[in-house]
């Protein structure tokens, strides 16, 4: 299978490209931030060129507008990457009959909910973040009958800047830290979930899926694992949201049940405690043991 992947310069394309190519599959790349091949995921032309280029499979789709309070503000720039960027990416794979295997969110609920989210529950955004993603996940709907929509929470990895990162590099600063410790959802290593990308689209019905490292927890809980497995002095100081007030509402608690992916007999994704583990330990190692 010959795989083409958006967004591949971030910090899951990346992952996906990376692991896709250990497993032996060839695989190809775009991303705006490519100097070899930039391209506008919102252009139609640009879009539906590459696609018939590479003659791929299938696509998964990673390209994404995902600063959550900045899109308060640029809901035009989050909506044209989002949404259209999602239209055209799909459109571009209907034509050229490939399946496509879009990337979504937790925030598309509103978290509300005393249980977890399955695949099948209503969706609800609070931010323009959650509006645009979701109405990304529609419009890969409407345009490929051949799709994959997996929604994902929490995401960090070992490119790019993440949740994990910050603390890290904060703590070894001996700064105090301040953590969010009422909201809840489910932190999931970008290796985890590339390998999951990957047996979805060789093995699952199309549909919608839930993927995130199983079990849930809060920021503040998060961020003492991080720092636990790191070795670091846990000066971690619990907060509540009121007391962290950011432009875009985030969901209390948006955790995610993998109903689906069960249901198609595929494995769901390790605990989250353990791939923090594997997380640090890697960053470690990349670091010579040093943080």
């Amino acid at each position: 299978m010959k795989l083409l992947v958006t967004g591949h310069m971030g910090m899951l394309g990346r992952d996906v490209l990376a692991r896709a190519s250990a497993q032996g599959r060839q695989v190809v790349g775009l991303d705006a931030a490519d100097a070899a091949e930039p391209i506008d995921i919102a252009d139609l032309a640009a879009v539906r060129a590459a696609v018939r280029r590479h003659r791929p499979d299938a696509v998964i789709h990673c390209a994404a507008y995902t600063r959550v309070d900045d899109a308060e503000k640029e809901y035009d720039l989050a909506y044209r990457a989002n949404a259209v960027g999602s239209w055209v990416v799909a459109t571009a794979c209907a034509e050229a009959e490939v399946p496509v295997c879009g990337i979504s969110t937790d925030y598309v609920f509103d978290g509300e909910s005393a249980r977890p989210y399955g695949e099948w529950d209503a969706t609800d955004p609070l931010s323009a973040y959650g509006a645009t993603k979701l109405a990304g996940e529609n419009a890969i709907r409407q345009a490929n009958p051949r799709h994959w929509v997996v929604r994902t929470a929490w995401l960090y990895g070992l490119q790019g800047r993440c949740f994990p990162a910050v603390m890290l590099n904060a703590a070894a600063q001996g700064k105090p830290l301040r953590v969010v410790a009422d909201q809840f959802g489910c932190p999931t290593f970008t290796q985890d979930l590339a390998d999951t990308l990957l047996q979805i689209v060789d093995d699952a019905p199309y549909g919608t899926y839930h993927a995130t490292n199983a079990g849930a927890t809060s920021w503040y809980e998060f961020a003492g694992c991080v720092l636990t497995e790191a070795g670091l002095p846990a000066r971690v100081h619990p907060i509540a949201t009121v007391q962290w007030p950011t432009p875009a509402r985030r969901p209390r608690r948006s955790v995610l049940e993998p109903c689906a992916l069960r249901a198609a007999g595929l494995p769901t994704l390790r605990p989250w405690e353990e791939a923090v583990r594997d997380y640090v330990r890697q960053r470690q190692a990349l670091d010579g043991g040093a943080q």
